[in-house]
């Protein structure tokens, strides 16, 4: 891996690489559901960024190209005598850097965000059919303690 690599806040001249980054990456509940121009999610990235308790995330190479990103959500609670919950979703690595160690750098960040926030928990779900992406999580330390259940509405 490229010591190169940064993981940092996303910016909007990020977001036509990030839509490509979790488009190319979509399970079949997301397949064909997606619009196929990506200043259709400007308003939802603009929200996310603009939204206190959420950030996206991207990692960029030395060419400034994103090849992968996730999204934090800080969750209020009362569990744990209120310390906050993490959430992570759409984490997602281009393709050509799967196995490159892009991955546990992003989750080594979403970590250090979490700690800094005195998160008494990361917690993130996956598609069942990402097979390869349980694994991962399994070595970075995460259990599957949970099930999860999802009602589609769109």
């Amino acid at each position: 891996m490229s010591k190169t690599i940064r993981i940092e806040k996303a910016r909007p001249e990020h977001l036509r690489e990030i839509v490509a980054v979790i488009n190319a990456g979509a399970t079949s509940v997301r397949r064909d559901k997606e619009h196929s121009s990506w200043q259709a999610y400007r308003p939802a990235f603009d929200a996310l960024c603009a939204a206190p308790e959420a950030d996206i995330y991207v990692a960029v190479n030395e060419d400034e190209e994103v090849i992968g990103t996730f999204q934090i959500h800080f969750l209020k609670g009362i569990a744990f005598q209120g310390r906050p919950r993490v959430e992570l979703e759409s984490v997602h690595v281009r393709q050509d850097q799967r196995g490159t160690g892009v991955g546990r750098l992003m989750m080594d960040k979403a970590e250090e965000l979490a700690r800094q926030a005195d998160a008494c928990l990361l917690q993130l779900t996956s598609n069942r059919e990402r097979e390869g992406s349980h694994l991962f999580y399994k070595r970075l330390g995460y259990d599957q303690s949970h099930l999860g259940y999802k009602k589609m509405l769109v």
